[in-house]
This record gives C-alpha cells, structure tokens and sequence, in this order.
C-alpha cells in the first residue's frame, strides 16, 4: 500500500483499498472494486503488461459489431521477456498456441472460452447479472468464462495483444502454473457437480468443449509422466515397438500409437505454426522441447491436486518485474 500511495499517478487513477481479510485473492479485489466501476465496460490489465495501443478502440468496436449478448472481448496474450530463459521461450510458444490458434477457433465454434486472466474487456452488466467473479476460485477467468457461457452470453476473441511478463526462474513458475491448475480442478469440480445440469446449459458440443479445455487440460497432465514410465518399462522388458502377440491387442496397440503421434504432432505443429506468424522464427527449434516443458507442467499439476486438498484457496504471488529491471541495469 505504501508503495503504491508513493507512486506518482494521474489524477484519473484511484487506489482501492480491498479489507484484508480472507480469501485474499484477485477475484476477491475485483468484487470489492466492481461497484465503484461508473461505465458501460470495463477492463482488467495486469500491472506489468503492456497492451498495443489501439486495444481499448478495437475492444469497443468489437461490442458495437457484436450481438447483444456478446459479454466478454478477450485480447490475444504474448510474452515481451522471450529470450530471459528457456522457461519463457517455451511459454511464449504455449502463448501462442493457445491465443492465437485455439482460442480464435473456439470463438469461431461458438465454444465456451476459458479466457485469459487479463485484456479481459467486459460488458458491466452482463458481470452484475452474474454476480460477477467468484472470489475462492484461484483461476477466476477460467470460471467465469464458463459461467458466462452457461446463461447465453458469448465471448469473442480480437486480434489486438497485449503482452506479458513471463517468469523465468523455475520456482516462480512453478507457483503460477500450479495455481493455474490448481484453479482448473476447483472450476471443473464447481461446473460437474450436477453435469446434467451443465449438459443442458452448453449443449453438448460445449459440454465437451469443457471437458477438453478444462478437465482435459488437468487430466492430460497427471497422466503424462506415466506415459513415460510406461515407455520406460517396456524398453527395460524389450518390448519396446514389439507387435501385440494376441490379435485382439494389435487395434489397440495402433491406437496408442496413433493417438500419440497425432497428439504430440498436432500440439508441436500448432505452437510452431502460430510462432512462426508472430514472426518469431527462431523459437522453431524450441518445439522439439516442448514434451520436456509438458513434464515440468505434470510437476505442477500434481502439486495443484496436493493444494486442492490441503490450500485450495492459497494464492502464491508471481514473481514480476525482474525482465523490467534487467532491461534498466543495460540501459
């Protein structure tokens, strides 16, 4: 609090002080200050990001097109501190995956849009008649995203960036990542309680749209080492690419493959894809990584399910402004 009265701010800036009682989280301050939003829209920026210029004008254009019901206009995120270390280039390139390819595509579906935890650009009343944010969710735009689309509003996708600070140390990540899936179990376990109820709401493109992008996001990550271990003991056994012996096991020894190569394939294809549009050619080789970035991110998941039992409204702080200094001790 301190160093904020201490900054030196416009005079249109206005410094909210949210009770410091539990639960102490992001989605708990944007409640606290929602009512004392005069507008027809709102915005929530991160403090270290940095959006392109034109964002608010082209957000505003977007409602104005859009239909009536369209809630929520997510800008696309990417990260500014790329070459810090191999950390940040490996999120750069899930960023990029994930903003520029996947996003975009379920916007075009008409899917339900875990969105983003900033450039969130929102219609006030569509958060009032929801009640807005849920403040014991650690991953509240992944939930509300969800909520707006079970009562009919829509969330569209604009091709205007802002862009972030990524950690680049290990420790700081593995915080973030694991409040992320932390927050990720906490919403899928929320929206199935009754998944009658949540099949009706979406439909069942959207139903399984969830499932992929929120309990598969989970699922696939718990699962992932083991697949590991598995490769592990069939090469130990030197059964390794061995054809099934029964005839019965050949489909589904096929399958496993199939489902592996196209899976790794279409994920690394897409990052690299969407690397390459955003003129970041010389992440191309950091695809070949990425399956050792999906491991660290199982480290985090597993750390995520611990927390869920024993801290699930424990927010750990990201660690931000370090790419900030560096690039004012060169200068």
């Amino acid at each position: 609090m301190a160093a904020a009265r201490a900054m030196r701010l416009p005079s249109h800036v206005e410094i909210v002080v949210v009770p410091d009682l539990a639960p102490r989280t992001k989605p708990k301050a944007l409640n606290y200050a929602l009512p004392l939003a005069r507008g027809e829209y709102l915005v929530i920026y991160d403090a270290e990001d940095r959006p392109e210029r034109n964002q608010l004008r082209r957000a505003y254009g977007a409602f104005q097109s859009g239909p009536p019901h369209l809630a929520t206009v997510q800008a696309r995120l990417n990260i500014y501190n790329v070459g810090d270390s191999w950390l940040t280039r490996q999120f750069t390139l899930e960023y990029s995956a994930l903003f520029d390819g996947l996003l975009p595509l379920l916007d075009q579906l008409r899917l339900p849009i875990p969105l983003g935890g900033t450039s969130n650009h929102f219609r006030v009343s569509a958060l009032q008649w929801l009640s807005a944010w849920d403040p014991f969710n650690v991953t509240e735009d992944a939930d509300l995203g969800t909520r707006l689309a079970r009562n009919g509003y829509r969330c569209s996708v604009i091709g205007s960036t802002t862009y972030e600070e990524a950690p680049a140390r290990f420790g700081s990540w593995l915080c973030q990542r694991t409040r992320w899936l932390k927050g990720f179990v906490q919403t899928w376990t929320v929206h199935m309680r009754r998944p009658s109820a949540l099949w009706r709401a979406l439909g069942p493109s959207g139903f399984l749209a969830f499932q992929a992008m929120v309990g598969g996001t989970i699922l696939s990550a718990l699962v992932h080492p083991w697949f590991y271990a598995l490769l592990a003991a069939e090469m130990l056994g030197g059964g390794f690419l061995a054809l099934p012996s029964g005839l019965l096991g050949l489909p589904f020894w096929g399958l496993s493959w199939f489902v592996l190569v196209a899976g790794y394939g279409a994920a690394m294809a897409l990052a690299g894809i969407a690397a390459r549009r955003r003129g970041l050619n010389r992440l191309t080789w950091q695809v070949a990584l990425m399956p050792l970035y999906w491991l660290l991110v199982s480290v985090a998941a597993y750390r995520a399910l611990w927390q869920f039992v024993t801290a699930p409204f424990k927010w750990e702080k990201t660690e931000h402004g370090t790419a900030a200094a560096r690039l004012r001790n060169n200068q």
